[in-house]
């Protein structure tokens, strides 16, 4: 005890003066008297690969984008369409990754092929739109999905106040911080509590469906492409609320290095996973279709507890309560993936010094999880719900446009390279073609200041990597040695050694 007193004064003393002490990572297992080699382990499999790719996917997108995809296409037949297209898509997108990912074999995703077709600040600008863009952006929609099914059953009949769901929202922003900065285990099993509610409210709805359908709720299905819209603009936006569903077809390539057989696990993990997804999402919708028209499904203001009233009653209650846990199971799931991203960057000396430290006592990386917070209540202050997914999306499809790119300039740059996963060449080049038109049919047909904003954070990018990474300049860091160390005493926080 008095051993454990020495070392934690000797700790104290050292922040006190400014010299921050490492903390030693061990993994689990791992014996005090005996050096551990620091490398992953390859632990996951086709079950779990698949596993994480359904799991991932299957968020909060399902419960709010059907209604936006259908005022977009203005029909239920073209509706449908686009689901099964968003899922033809992200599985072919999926496999063009997948090539990717067996060829250039390290954890890291877009960053990794980026950087190895075109150099760093591809790169960086990829990792600087991802921690200061994409992430808090998703976390932000997700955090407003929880709050309008929190707060819709308060509000029977009409749509909650904008001001009620905002605040909803960052409230529950603050407790997923909150809930990650202070213990990894209880956010795990947060998380995986939510993960079972998720999904056994998406099998509840399609199995109700099915039901339906059995019985001859078919009317809505006659004539299903009357009033259809087929504008240049309107099908990218009904896209991007589709796709928005399907986020997350590219995680398993963040994990290449932890794959038993990734050259087999890969590849089937996709081939099996997204259509599965493809199949729950467009089975979802067929259910919704069901019990409400076109016009009552846009009226409404949460699709899944208009169907749990009219379908689950006196049960329905059951519905919101699900997809509050789904919700914010996806948010617990976005901010702990985007804390990591934000400390390894950092790590990397592309971000500020102080998100690469971790909290002495929990060792958990809070600077990078309260600055991915701090993101996300900014951008709920001004948007909505279908601003944000604009914005999110129109950031990610210019960057899964660039990494497709990078297959096929790798393909002639880099033919020494081995390929055991090899898709057909015209797999990349469509879905490069699909991402351009993606990124200009929006500002082409339904301008919005969303994109501007997007685009002027990703020049905001450029700027930063030449100012703090390419050149170094000793002024930066004068200005920032202060500020880290009262932070750092602030939050009690330190680099990590990941060694003995």
């Amino acid at each position: 005890m008095d051993k454990e007193n020495q070392r934690r004064r000797k700790i104290d003393t050292e922040v006190n003066n400014g010299i921050p002490p490492p903390i030693k990572m061990e993994s689990e297992g791992t014996k005090h008297n005996e050096p551990e080699q620091m490398v992953l382990r390859k632990q996951v499999g086709l079950f779990s690969g698949i596993s994480l790719i359904v799991g991932t996917m299957i968020g909060s997108g399902i419960f709010i984008s059907p209604k936006a995809v259908l005022s977009n296409t203005g029909a239920v037949g073209p509706s449908l369409i686009v689901w099964t297209a968003c899922g033809v898509l992200a599985t072919l997108g999926a496999l063009c990754y997948a090539d990717l990912g067996t060829m250039i074999t390290k954890s890291g995703g877009e960053y990794s092929y980026l950087l190895e077709a075109f150099g760093p600040i591809p790169a960086f600008l990829y990792s600087w739109m991802c921690i200061a863009v994409v992430k808090p952006s998703s976390f932000a929609i997700i955090c407003l999905s929880f709050a309008e099914y929190a707060a819709i059953p308060f509000y029977p009949g009409c749509v909650p106040p904008q001001i009620v769901t905002k605040c909803l929202a960052a409230v529950a922003i603050i407790l997923i911080t909150l809930l990650n900065s202070i213990s990894v285990k209880l956010a795990s099993h947060v998380q995986n509590f939510l993960t079972a509610a998720k999904l056994l409210i998406v099998a509840i709805i399609i199995v109700a469906g099915i039901v339906l359908i059995a019985q001859g709720n078919t009317k809505n299905f006659e004539n299903s492409f009357d009033g259809a819209q087929t504008s240049f603009g309107s099908i990218s936006l009904a896209f991007y609320n589709g796709l928005w569903s399907y986020d997350g077809w590219n995680q398993l390539n963040f994990i290449t290095e932890e794959l038993r057989n990734p050259y087999r696990d890969l590849p089937l993990s996709i081939i099996i996973g997204i259509p599965l997804v493809t199949v729950c999402y467009i089975l979802v919708n067929i259910a919704y279709f069901t019990t409400m028209t076109p016009t009552e499904l846009l009226q409404s203001s949460a699709v899944a507890v208009t169907f749990g009233d009219r379908v689950l009653t006196p049960a329905s209650w059951l519905v919101p309560l699900f997809v509050v846990f789904s919700t914010f199971g996806a948010a617990n799931g976005s901010c702990f993936t985007a804390g990591r991203l934000t400390f390894v960057t950092a790590r990397e000396g592309h971000m500020v010094k102080i998100l690469s430290y971790i909290n002495i006592r929990r060792l958990t990386p809070s600077p990078a999880l309260i600055f991915n917070g701090i993101l996300a209540i900014i951008y709920i202050i001004p948007a909505d719900i279908d601003t944000l997914i604009n914005y999110f999306s129109f950031a990610s499809w210019i960057f899964y446009g660039l990494t497709t790119l990078s297959l096929i300039v790798m393909r002639f740059t880099r033919k020494d390279l081995k390929r055991p996963v090899k898709v057909p060449i015209v797999l990349p080049i469509v879905v490069t073609i699909v991402s351009i038109y993606l990124v200009i049919a929006p500002i082409a047909g339904a301008p919005d200041w969303a994109y501007l904003y997007c685009s002027l954070f990703i020049v905001g990018g450029l700027i930063f990597y030449v100012l703090f990474v390419y050149y170094h300049f000793s002024w930066t860091r004068k200005i920032m040695r202060p500020i880290t160390k009262h932070l750092q005493l602030l939050m009690e926080v330190a680099p990590a050694e990941t060694g003995q």
